[in-house]
């Protein structure tokens, strides 16, 4: 072993905006471009608006103002205003806020002095301005830095805080603020604060009705099976049904942080919604089938909340404060007491209940013995040779001891096709990036049970290879990516796909695993350079850059790309189009207009958005898609 000199030379210390840009998934998770809802410039804007609920919470402000354009994001409360003495110390001296005064914020979200620091030091351009009882304070900062610390001045604003903010494009490469993630993230702050007013760019966002408003727009009410029952206590709010779909659909907060991955208060739900209802009706139901087809929204607030994170997304907390209960009896005592009186008020909603239960319970007895049939035949596959060529990060382990730092940093390709696939594999990062190949195109799954997923072995490998069979707990890669050819084909292949996730397991769509991998459709080249073209906008730009006629290439399939060309398409700077769900999407109506019966609308979609111009699309491509079409007609007639 090399002899390395260890003294006070290699003791090194840094000051709070180096270690936050130095380590800056300790502070905001994940870094992302933009593609998926929890990537960091998504956390950025978080921190800056938990400030102002703080506020509006406390009873400074009802409105918040909120502009995104350009990549540069600006945050206005009308609450007190920082004090102006203060106001270069709140946001760039660590361990520096007025939450941890306990009287002052007894219920807040940001308690560790940390937030807004992280955003200054993580912008390469950040302001901050407060104004309070006629006065303004104005600093200004590049990564932390401040370079331009205004005098108090005079002001007619309304008292408040104003911060406006632009990521370091050092840090989050290509990034892009997606409207729809900061929407659907600023409907929960709405939500859990009824009555606070949020304008968003050239939107207002408010709700009166809470937990109720935010189910009624998650969850279309025609596609439940009763009425969504609403119930309100102090520091607790609970609103729940059961649907049609599979698995269970939870939305739960702490404080007014939305805690995506859950935690105490989540697990302590689950659990007091099986033992209430099994005591009200005096059945020992299988806790699955109690919660087969749930959707519910849980929100508590806690003194003092432990996260696990800096990003907050899961609750610790064994305690609802110092010296109050447990969080897993202050929600058990509360739904007891409360669900149970509701059940008994309102019987027509009990009975229905209850018949999705049994229902439940029918569909759960009915798959155990095709189940069984379906894993022999899973693991006699030889899944992880035959179909799967995993990552290193999975090939040690098997699947249910693989590390969540694992599982985060990876990746699995899903493909048709033995060149597309083999293209990948050999392109591919093999410490982090699986591919599955699939056998031709995939069953449409739309309107059949469960019970396919195990009698189709296209769809039991898969599911296998992912580890989704009982939920997300277990699944194995953080990226779940479409690859298919970009031709009439290849989009009826990730519409078929996409039928699959969404019919079975929407979670994995709704906590933001599934994407659609882009690759270039042309590449445009001379001598000297090389451009890789996305659309033919981009080719015909590329073509006006280089001298003399370009040679250019069209690429039809994924196997048409050699693997040397496409290691630099799915390496850093990969392409992904998140498949995200508006909040009011409704899975029933638009799998039923894509995949239903209309298939004439489908070919249609399928054409219209091809990245190509449409009479580049070959006859015989058309001529095979209308035949697929028609045979899907006879069997859906058929049946």
């Amino acid at each position: 072993m090399a002899n390395v000199n260890y003294t006070e030379d290699n003791i090194r210390s840094l000051d709070w905006k180096e270690h936050i840009r130095l380590r800056p998934g300790m502070y905001i998770g994940k870094l992302g471009d933009g593609s998926a809802a929890d990537d960091g410039i998504y956390i950025l804007i978080k921190e800056v608006i938990d400030n102002c609920i703080d506020e509006y919470v406390m009873g400074y402000g009802k409105e918040v103002e909120i502009e995104v354009k350009d990549g540069q994001a600006m945050i206005r409360d009308f609450g007190r205003g920082i004090p102006l003495g203060k106001v270069v110390d709140c946001v760039s001296r660590i361990n520096t806020g007025g939450k941890y005064d306990s009287k002052a914020f007894k219920k807040s979200v940001g308690l560790n002095g940390v937030g807004t620091k992280a955003v200054n030091a993580l912008s390469d351009f950040f302001k901050v301005e407060s104004f309070r009882e006629g006065k303004v304070k104005i600093a200004e900062f590049d990564k932390g830095e401040l370079i331009k610390d205004h005098k108090i001045g005079k002001s007619t604003e309304e008292d408040g805080t104003r911060v406006i903010f632009k990521p370091d494009p050092e840090i989050f490469r290509n990034y892009k603020f997606r409207s729809e993630f900061i929407e659907s993230q600023l409907w929960n702050y709405a939500y859990l604060n009824a009555g606070l007013k949020l304008k968003f760019n050239d939107k207002t966002l408010v709700s009166r009705n809470g937990l109720l408003d935010l189910l009624t727009r998650r969850a279309n009410p025609e596609h439940l099976r009763y009425p969504i029952i609403h119930l309100k206590g102090e520091d607790i709010e609970v609103a729940m049904s059961h649907g049609q779909q599979y698995g269970e659909q939870y939305y739960s907060f702490v404080n007014g942080q939305n805690t995506t991955q859950g935690g105490t208060h989540l697990n302590a739900f689950r659990e007091a919604v099986v033992e209430t209802v099994r005591n009200h009706f005096n059945k020992k139901y299988d806790p699955k089938d109690v919660r087969a087809s749930i959707v519910a929204a849980v929100s508590v607030r806690i003194e003092e909340p432990v996260f696990e994170s800096q990003t907050k997304t899961k609750l610790g907390s064994t305690d609802v404060g110092p010296n109050g209960p447990s969080v897993r009896s202050f929600i058990g005592d509360f739904l007891k007491r409360s669900l149970d009186n509701f059940l008994h008020e309102n019987p027509e909603t009990a009975k229905a209940l209850q018949k999705r239960i049994i229902q439940s319970e029918r569909e759960r007895k009915e798959i155990a013995g095709i189940k069984t049939l379906a894993n022999q035949r899973a693991k006699k596959a030889n899944l992880h040779n035959k179909k799967l060529r995993d990552c290193r990060n999975h090939l040690s382990d098997s699947s249910r001891s693989t590390t969540e730092e694992d599982r985060k940093k990876s990746t699995i390709f899903i493909t048709e096709g033995d060149s597309a696939s083999g293209s990948i594999t050999k392109a591919r990062d093999v410490q982090s990036q699986a591919v599955f190949s699939l056998r031709g195109k995939p069953l449409n799954c739309f309107g059949l049970t469960k019970k396919v997923v195990y009698q189709n072995e296209e769809f039991n490998l898969l599911q296998h290879a992912l580890n989704i069979e009982d939920g997300l707990d277990d699944l194995r890669y953080n990226r779940v990516v479409i690859s298919t050819d970009a031709d009439v084909d290849g989009m009826h292949i990730r519409l078929l796909l996409l039928t699959f996730f969404l019919q079975f397991f929407p979670d994995l769509v709704r906590e933001g695993h599934l994407f659609i991998l882009e690759t270039p459709l042309f590449r445009v080249r001379d001598k000297n350079q090389t451009f890789y073209c996305y659309s033919e906008t981009e080719k015909q730009e590329a073509s006006q850059k280089l001298r003399g006629k370009p040679e250019i290439t069209r690429f039809k399939g994924l196997g048409e790309i050699s693997p040397d060309e496409f290691a630099g398409f799915i390496g850093e700077d990969i392409r992904l189009e998140p498949v995200y769900l508006k909040e009011d999407t409704d899975l029933e109506e638009i799998l039923s207009y894509y995949m239903g019966k209309n298939t004439p609308t489908r070919q249609e979609f399928i054409i219209d958005n091809l990245k190509i111009e449409k009479n580049e699309i070959a006859e015989e491509e058309v001529a095979d898609f209308e035949e697929d079409v028609a045979e899907e007609a006879l069997k859906e007639a058929e049946a």
